[in-house]
Formats: C-alpha cells, structure tokens, sequence
C-alpha cells in the first residue's frame, strides 16, 4: 500500500467513524449563522430607529462576532475531543517572550478602552478636536481608536493616550459657537464696529440665525481695540469651511464700510 492509498483509507476510516460528529457541527455551525445574521440585524435595526447608537451598536456587534466565533470552536473541541494542551503549551512558550515585551502597553490600552466604551466622552460619528486637528471617530476598539480627519486621512490612536489628552468634542448635530476676532483703531466707534461684524455674520451660509450672532469688546491693546464676533453653528462637517466664509465676509465687510483691520499700528506710528 502506497503513502498516498494509506492516506486516503485512513482519511475514510475517520471520515466514517465520526460521520454523525461532522453533520452535527454543520448543524450547529449553520444554527449559529443564522442566529449570528438576525441578531446582527436587530442590532442594526435598534441602531436606525435611535434606541441605540453607533457606539453600542459596534461593541454590541463585536461581541456578537467573538462570541459566536469562540462557541463554534470550543463545540468542535468539545464534539471531537481534540487535546489542546500540548498546543496551548507551545503557543505559550513560542510567544511568552513576546507577551511579556508587549503585555504591559497592550493592557494598558485595553483597559483604556474599556474605559472609553463605558464612560462614551465620544461616540462613532462625533466630530472631535485632538491633537490640534479635527476628526471623526469611525470606530472605538479595545487597543486603538480609529478617527478619520478633514483630509480624509485615517489615524489609529492608541487608547492610553487618548485616556490622557484632552480632547474637544463637537458632537454631530449640536450647536456650537465660533469666535472671530479683529482689531480697529481707538478712532473707531464701536457702534460702526459691530453693525459691520453683524452683517458679515448675516450673510454666511450656515451661521445660524438663532441663536443670534453678538459682538463684545473683547481686550483693550496699545494701538488697537479687539472686537470679537460669536456665532453659532450646526453643521460641525463643515466647521472649518464656515470659519473659512465667516473671516472673508468680515474682511470685505470691514474694506466696504473703510474701517482699519491691520495690526501693526505702531509701525505706522513710529512713521508719523
């Protein structure tokens, strides 16, 4: 009998001695996949109708997956009494070195991102400012968390940091205000000053109405007065676009009506 004929006799012999196993795992392998598919479907269903969000409906689906890959393996073990002993005990010492390096970061961040998932400061789809740049969180992970920028750049941030920086949360739909400064000479009347600042406001798409944009005198310089315009927006995706918008309007605003924005005034001074 050949190498290849052995193979194949024994691969019949326990094909026929475990028949009944192999088509009871397809069942129960199959039983999971449907239950996996319709509770995975319930999950994204209470997630579009708002009884849960993004960030529950992902860990929910996370769980859901692991689990259902780990039952699936541990009733095969079970069904065909597969020894993993000696297996766990190669893995364990093949990667022990490795562990042991890597444990002490990996945890860390674990446990930052279980702190992250129960105490949510952010949730998927929010629009946050961290490390002197706007993102949007796409995903919170046990190690890392996942948050697209304005450039349209994915970063991965590990948890530990995030856990120790301070980090601006815009929400999505939640109204903020934006804050635009300028300064006009002493000669100036403020009344002059604030119609001009309002009706730039007035003519940005995306500044909100209501809440009302104001203006304050915000600091007394050497040369110059500080005006600071406020108003309020909605729409957080197109923040830096509004701020954007919001600047030029002032700009052209304070050129039609001939007041002075420029700062260094006591160049000019010294000149006179």
């Amino acid at each position: 009998m050949t190498v290849i004929e052995d193979f194949l006799y024994s691969s019949f012999q326990w094909l026929t001695t475990n028949v009944w196993k192999i088509i009871f795992s397809v069942i129960i392998l199959a039983v999971v996949y449907v239950f996996y598919n319709f509770t995975l479907k319930q999950i994204n269903r209470f997630r579009d109708e708002g009884k849960i969000d993004e960030t529950v409906s992902f860990l929910l689906s996370k769980i859901l997956r692991w689990g259902s890959i780990i039952f699936v393996l541990a009733f095969i073990i079970a069904q065909f009494g597969i020894r993993i002993d000696l297996m766990a005990g190669l893995l364990v010492l093949a990667s022990g070195t490795v562990i042991g390096f890597a444990a002490m970061n990996t945890l860390g961040n674990a446990i930052a991102g279980i702190i992250l998932m129960t105490s949510r400061p952010f949730k998927i789809g929010d629009r946050v400012f961290f490390d002197g740049k706007f993102a949007d969180v796409v995903e919170v992970d046990l190690i890392y968390t996942r948050m697209k920028t304005i450039d349209n750049i994915m970063i991965s941030i590990p948890n530990q940091k995030l856990i120790l920086t301070e980090i601006e949360n815009y929400g999505k739909g939640r109204i903020v205000r934006r804050r635009h400064s300028i300064t006009a000479g002493y000669e100036e009347p403020p009344e002059k000053i604030e119609a001009a600042l309002l009706v730039a406001a007035s003519k940005v798409n995306g500044v909100l109405k209501e809440p009302k944009p104001y203006v304050w005198i915000t600091e007394f310089q050497n040369f110059a007065v500080e005006y600071t315009l406020f108003v309020f927006i909605r729409n957080l995706k197109r923040i830096l676009e509004i701020d954007s918008a919001v600047r030029k309007s002032i700009f052209e605003a304070c050129k039609l009506q001939g007041i002075d924005i420029s700062t260094p005034r006591l160049i000019r001074s010294l000149k006179d």
